[in-house]
């Protein structure tokens, strides 16, 4: 490498005024020249970049920021964009830009950073959340989202993708935000704005395959990708066979990057269970390693998504794992969606959402932990004893399970009212951390569909065919049938529908009341906010109604009755966990079936004789001294 100082080993970096210095990974060119476009005639130069041991080729050339560049391999007629550009104008087949990371006026220098106990995260696609679907835009709905109690977002994949629009799962210029969304510094200007307003954000990074079109790191090398050996999204990434450490390199420089430029909070790293890596170090604990490092004191998240259900990605690396933070919980979602709606199609069949399925979440995180096949004809999971409840992130709704498991609805309109307000209050106060996918919180009624805007027809193609395979068994349709009934993913009016319409925070005024409670409670309730610490404990009651009981010190425990059945009368009351402090009653303290909510207004009563559940309902219950009236100030009561 150059003795140049560089921040990064690649891409192209400012190193005076009106001077850049380019480094590029090409172990396919002998000559390879950078062509610049913004000479004052209009007419673009060259300037040839000296070649470096291990395939490397590097060079300074007069150029400012924003001015615009292409790569040109062996003198040969094309030029193509920068692997690692910074920003892409004009969309992944057009040239990078030039730009100056610096000259953002930064203003968070007092954030402390993000620690995952205590969070509620907020998923959310840029494209969808706004009208106008852009970081300016979504900035503007930062206030209200930290009044309500969100304190991280979750942003979907922002890599720059081709088309009008996208999920962003095929992402091909890594290093750089969208085009569509808006300028690298609009994303500074989101991320520095949510930050004043004590919400972290997370990013979602693609480490598992690029996406087909636009991506043009085969003129440049061979050895990114492992040929013929594949998944569903394309050839694998090569970050363990020949030349793979300048693949390796790319990836963990591109995890330093968002970290050191954006002052992003951490990652979600999509699918971890398609990428292959017998490297002594994995992958992505190497990513994450230079991630925590790139942060320096202020501290990070960062969460895996792994179908496999590996538990070791949550376990420190000096203990064989990968030092994660946290990982998603499907298991926790496929039992909510069965209790819901009492689906058992797809792999919703490897579930009953009986009451037993949410007292092992709350206890031990994933339901499967290696004991038997799934829908998938695999051993699914590892034990998960010793890792806390925090680090498994549960959700009802994700951009994933609205898309791919139905037609794209919400659940809400897949159950009743009240089953779905006591499933929120159990996602909401339950131990581990929750997930709220965008709209979620006030009942929005915009699908969430799979959109792409794909220019190669073969690829639309097979993109349809590939969602009518998928998504076939939980139609129970056939592939054909499935086919017929999808929008096409390219339709621009699949794209539109998806967008929020923020006048329903009003209109579903009962619903998006019920969650800024329970967000409240969820955040400031001495015990509730304490999550897992201090032990947790549940009993089944009936068929469709249990109880957690989350222990305390200082007889400050509660308890968490969740009934997704009929009225139930608890006599004889024989569950030890029912029983109050030795000097106390069970108060009161929250109950899902107010009026305020959409509810009847019927609540817990506990006799010495009997309980009784109130149908479909929720309701969370403190101890009061058996010797005093007192109550705290601010929160609802009602004797139980």
């Amino acid at each position: 490498m150059s003795s140049l100082q560089r921040r990064y080993p690649i891409g192209a970096e400012l190193v005076g005024e009106n001077q850049t210095h380019f480094r590029v990974w090409a172990p396919k060119a002998r000559e390879l020249d950078v062509v610049l476009e913004d000479a004052a005639d209009g007419t673009p130069t060259s300037c040839a970049l000296t070649g470096e041991p291990g395939g490397y080729f590097s060079g300074a050339a007069s150029a400012g920021a924003g001015a615009r560049y292409r790569f040109q391999v062996n003198r040969a007629e094309n030029s193509y964009p920068d692997p690692a550009s910074r920003f892409q104008p004009d969309g992944p087949h057009g040239s990078s830009c030039i730009v100056d990371p610096t000259k953002f006026p930064w203003s968070d220098a007092e954030w402390p950073g993000l620690k995952l106990k205590g969070q509620v995260i907020y998923e959310m696609h840029i494209g969808t959340f706004t009208r106008d679907g852009t970081w300016r835009t979504a900035a503007e709905q930062l206030p209200e989202l930290a009044r309500i109690g969100i304190t991280a977002i979750e942003m979907m994949p922002i890599a720059e993708f081709p088309g009008r629009f996208g999920w962003g799962y095929d992402g091909v210029d890594l290093f750089a935000p969208s085009h569509l969304y808006g300028t690298p510094d609009d994303l500074r200007a989101f991320i520095d704005h949510a930050h004043s307003l004590g919400i972290g954000v997370i990013l979602d990074v693609v480490y598992n395959h690029f996406g087909p079109d636009g991506n043009y790191l085969g003129i440049f090398a061979d050895d990114y990708l492992i040929r013929g050996k594949g998944h569903e999204w394309g050839d694998v990434i090569n970050f363990d066979g020949p030349n793979s450490g300048p693949v390796r390199e790319f990836f963990i420089t591109n995890g330093r990057y968002w970290i050191e430029e954006f002052h992003f909070d951490g990652f979600r790293f999509d699918a971890t269970h398609a990428i292959g890596d017998n490297s002594e170090e994995y992958i992505i604990g190497a990513v994450s390693r230079a991630a925590r490092e790139a942060a320096g004191a202020r501290p990070i998240i960062l969460i895996a998504e792994n179908d496999l259900q590996e538990a070791r990605m949550t376990r420190p690396q000096n203990k064989r794992g990968d030092g994660l933070d946290a990982m998603w919980n499907d298991d926790f979602h496929h039992s909510a969606i069965a209790a819901l709606t009492g689906r058992s199609v797809g792999y919703f069949g490897d579930y009953s959402g009986n009451p037993q399925e949410f007292i092992s979440a709350a206890k031990y995180g994933f339901l499967y932990q290696g004991q038997a096949r799934s829908w998938r004809k695999v051993l699914r999971g590892t034990p998960t004893f010793g890792i806390p409840a925090d680090a498994f992130v549960c959700f009802v709704e994700n951009h994933d399970q609205i898309a791919n498991t139905g037609p794209s609805e919400r659940p809400r309109f897949q159950t009743s009212p009240g089953r779905y307000r006591a499933m929120t209050a159990l996602l909401l106060l339950g131990p581990w951390t929750p997930l709220l996918f965008q709209g979620e919180e006030f009942g929005a009624s915009s699908p969430f569909l799979f959109f792409a805007d794909v220019g190669d027809a073969s690829v639309r193609h097979e993109t349809r065919k590939g969602r009518a395979e998928l998504l076939a068994p939980f139609l129970s349709l056939s592939e054909e049938e499935t086919l017929r009934s999808l929008p096409a993913p390219d339709d621009p009016e699949a794209f539109s529908r998806c967008k929020l319409d923020f006048s329903e925070r009003e209109r579903n005024r009962e619903l998006y009341d019920l969650h800024m409670d329970l967000l409240k409670l969820r955040l400031e309730d001495s015990r509730f906010r304490q999550q897992g610490s201090g032990g947790i404990d549940g009993a089944v009651l009936g068929s469709a109604s249990f109880v957690l009981r989350y222990f305390s010190e200082q007889n400050d425990d509660r308890l968490l009755l969740v009934n997704f059945g009929e009225r139930q009368v608890l006599h004889p009351a024989s569950e030890p966990l029912l029983a109050p402090p030795a000097g106390y009653r069970w108060e009161t303290l929250w109950t899902s079936n107010l009026q305020r909510y959409g509810g009847a207004d019927a609540v817990a009563t506990a006799t010495a004789d009997q309980w009784i559940l109130p149908a479909e309902s929720a309701v969370a219950l403190r101890p009061i001294s058996t010797h005093s009236h007192e109550r705290q100030v601010g929160q609802p009561s009602r004797k139980a």
